[in-house]
């Protein structure tokens, strides 16, 4: 399948997977940054992310938001979008599907055979608050005081 459609991909996009910068319609998401991966979250939806020190039910936010794109508009940050964060609520925290890692040495005897689970949190996105939102809701905040 080839596509005719040129996408031109500036120096800071070099990053960001071609799948991601060709994504159309007028839905919101986000690329953020957490446990040394960017994951594109969306709001209402879900997403597996490396443990977070945290229980069950627990609000986190994650700053480093690297793209944020709302229809046609985009905004790329230089590494990170200023003043944009993404709100979410810890649903889970369990293993992934066990994995075998086995070790051999030819000719020596050497066997060795481990599993592995990785532990992850599952977070429901609930805001993606860009710079003029998170601008709003601080100064929502202060009125409330």
């Amino acid at each position: 399948m080839v596509d005719d459609e040129l996408v031109v991909i500036t120096n800071d996009q070099l990053h960001l997977p071609l799948r991601l910068l060709k994504k159309k319609g007028n839905t919101m998401y986000a690329i953020v940054e957490t446990g040394g991966k960017q994951y594109q979250v969306e709001e209402g939806r879900y997403v597996d992310v490396e443990l977070l020190g945290e229980e069950k039910d627990a609000k986190v936010v994650f700053d480093k938001v690297v793209m944020i794109v709302n229809g046609a508009k985009s905004k790329v940050g230089q590494p990170y979008v200023e003043k944009a964060s993404v709100e979410g609520t810890i649903i889970k925290t369990d293993r992934a599907k066990k994995i075998i890692v086995y070790k051999q040495r030819p000719k020596k005897g050497y066997r060795k055979k481990q599993g592995h689970r990785q532990g992850f949190a599952r977070v429901m996105i609930n805001k993606i608050r860009t710079t003029a939102s998170k601008a709003k809701a601080a100064a929502e905040t202060t009125v409330e005081e």
